[in-house]
């Protein structure tokens, strides 16, 4: 058994920058890095828009100098998956501190005073083998992170809700053209975001739409689309494109709290207005697992800021 005093879940920009502030408050973290270095944003190309890099960075590149930053101030890593969890309460009467219980691979259990869940989201996909193929040479889920690298440029958006909508539109003020993928023969979106796409020339929806595969010579070139999918009159339709854009949700990776932790109808960890405090005194939670609306990577790291700070008071206030 490991006694600590703060124990981070999750390596994306939120842990680290939790692990950076919590080392600085002397409180020793440990951070426990889980299946993927870096989350979410390293399945993207290249990194514009987060301060302090003005020619861009790879996200590897700019995860590493996060870990190594934080790795500096005596944060130790922890390479495992977090496979069981056991968050305690306080008893009414009893002054005694309490300790939350963490196991990694099911074998090393770690006790700590604090915890910052900082395990983020995953991006749906529709599950085409060209997707993965692709992954990163023209496929992406973040229009506000990757549109750049697509002015002037011909890119399809999946999905008919107010999100695939506002990517829609966010897409059409930098791309030649965009095509929205739609599966329904209507759109799932608010009235003022179906007007905003329904009236934007640079878009065209293609309703009773599927993406059957992604095809193109190393990158994303174009895509083959069956319409009315299953109906005797089906027809096939390529169209040519430089990008495709998913847009047709997030899983928040919470699963494993959903025991301890009050979460929303999608999943994401509810906290206390503007802090990170959820509903267990000295667990915390950080970046896109508690975040449905914004999913950047500078808001996830301020987030991540923000839950060290609040764990260094708890902590002290033992």
């Amino acid at each position: 058994m490991n006694k600590v005093k703060c124990l981070i879940i999750g390596s994306g920009p939120a842990g680290y920058t939790a692990a950076i502030y919590a080392s600085r408050a002397n409180l020793a973290p440990v951070l426990i890095e889980g299946p993927q270095l870096g989350g979410q944003l390293t399945t993207t190309t290249e990194v514009e828009n987060f301060p302090g890099y003005p020619d861009g960075v790879e996200p590897f590149t700019m995860m590493d100098d996060m870990r190594r930053q934080a790795e500096r101030f005596g944060t130790q890593f922890v390479s495992g998956i977090v496979t069981k969890v056991e968050f305690a309460t306080p008893v009414t009467g009893n002054p005694s501190p309490v300790t939350h219980k963490v196991w990694v691979e099911d074998t090393d259990l770690y006790e700590a005073d604090a915890v910052i869940i900082a395990t983020g989201a995953s991006a749906k996909y529709l599950g085409l083998e060209s997707e993965r193929t692709y992954r990163g040479r023209g496929v992406s889920a973040c229009a506000t992170c990757d549109g750049f690298f697509y002015r002037k440029k011909t890119v399809a958006v999946v999905g008919g809700g107010d999100t695939a909508c506002e990517e829609a539109n966010y897409l059409a003020g930098l791309c030649e053209k965009v095509y929205m993928i739609v599966r329904k023969p209507f759109l799932r979106a608010s009235d003022i975001m179906q007007q905003r796409v329904l009236s934007n020339p640079k878009i065209e929806v293609l309703f009773e739409h599927n993406t059957l595969q992604l095809t193109g010579e190393g990158k994303v070139q174009g895509a083959d689309l069956v319409y009315r999918k299953g109906e005797p009159d089906e027809e096939i339709r390529h169209i040519t494109i430089d990008g495709f854009f998913l847009a047709i949700g997030h899983l928040p990776n919470t699963e494993l709290f959903k025991d301890y932790l009050k979460r929303d109808a999608e999943g994401y960890i509810i906290v206390d207005g503007d802090s990170p405090r959820t509903n267990v005194p000295g667990v915390f939670a950080a970046g896109d697992c508690a975040d449905p609306h914004y999913r950047q990577a500078v808001v996830a790291a301020g987030s991540g800021a923000k839950a060290a700070i609040e764990a260094d008071k708890y902590i002290k206030s033992l």
